[in-house]
């Protein structure tokens, strides 16, 4: 079974998410890191070209062997797709067309949204929002696992397999703990992907299919990719709760690696994120950092200091029904 895990618990902290603070100073510091805020639209186009990309490879793989659709998969289309969830990611943030044209932001969603396999878009963008208001608070944060994951997942074979599984922790643990009343634009996310799945089943075929939601599956579990759930805010050095990478993959993945700059400052573009360092180095120089995603894989799994647990943990600052509510008059009066 592998290596214990050495932590019973999260470890609580009684101060407020730091990323607030953090922002304040350093714009009142450094103003001109407002010129960095707004959109970035080259996103769209980076965004259509990794769906033609994957339309044409899943053409080319529809008469192919399983074992040629798996390969392919994991190594090539599976990149694909987990840079098209980070594009998806920067939408959600309406980094694309900026908050004038949020609808135009959620079209771009759908697009690129369609050669992931399932509808993400809308309700990924709606969880994600809390994760950032809501940093490590206990019924709040979409991101925090869950008491029995911490619990259950304690040794090296046990922490493999949640690794396996993190897809569908990711999914389906922000509707587990906190349900959000389904909402028209999902809705419409829905019948797109369907629509798109349908077409690609019938012209292609349903190996084809399979060929894009694998490549999701697989390069959201056991795979270097996967890394960078586990780098961002896993507890890898007491006192720190969010961490950068700053090594190749950031190309691929619209510069995610610079996540303390982006919880920092949500509304700049990851292509501008690493002007945040280089016009405030004294705020980033001296933070740990993760140098290989891979090796960040390796450690949460063999190390016995890793493991579900090993996350910053805060009480709520609000109380979940009273937010419940106010979100349903919100989607309720549009």
């Amino acid at each position: 079974m592998g290596t214990s895990v050495s932590r019973s618990d999260f470890t609580w902290t009684y101060t407020d998410e730091p990323h607030l603070t953090r922002r304040k100073e350093m714009l009142k510091k450094y103003p001109e890191l407002k010129r960095l805020m707004g959109h970035d639209t080259t996103i769209v186009w980076i965004m259509f070209c990794m769906v033609v990309t994957q339309i044409l490879t899943a053409w080319c793989l529809k008469n192919e062997s399983w074992m040629t659709i798996c390969v392919v998969a994991y190594c090539f289309g599976g990149v694909v797709n987990h840079g098209m969830s980070l594009a998806i990611h920067e939408v959600g943030h309406n980094l694309a067309f900026g908050h004038g044209r949020l609808m135009w932001n959620r079209i771009v969603g759908f697009m690129g949204n369609v050669i992931i396999g399932v509808p993400i878009s809308i309700s990924f963008r709606r969880y994600h929002q809390d994760h950032h208001r809501y940093q490590g608070e206990q019924s709040l944060d979409p991101d925090l696992p869950s008491e029995w994951e911490g619990y259950f997942f304690r040794n090296t074979l046990l922490k493999f397999i949640w690794m396996l599984l993190q897809p569908f922790f990711y999914a389906f643990r922000p509707m587990l703990r906190r349900p959000k009343s389904p909402t028209r634009l999902e809705g419409i996310n829905y019948v797109v992907q369907i629509i798109f799945n349908a077409i690609i089943i019938y012209f292609f075929s349903f190996k084809a299919y399979v060929y894009l939601i694998l490549g999701t599956v697989t390069t959201m579990g056991v795979h270097p990719l996967a890394g960078h759930f586990i780098s961002e805010h896993y507890l890898f050095k007491e006192g720190h709760e969010t961490y950068s990478y700053y090594g190749p993959y950031n190309y691929i993945a619209f510069n995610v690696g610079y996540h303390m700059e982006h919880h920092d400052f949500p509304n700049i573009p990851g292509s501008r994120l690493p002007l945040v360092s280089k016009i405030a180095p004294e705020y980033y120089s001296d933070l740990p950092r993760h140098d290989s995603l891979g090796m960040v894989v390796w450690k949460f799994i063999f190390e016995s200091s890793f493991g579900p647990y090993a996350r910053y943990k805060r009480q709520d600052s609000m109380d979940p029904k009273n937010l419940d509510a106010w979100e349903k008059h919100k989607y309720k009066s549009g």
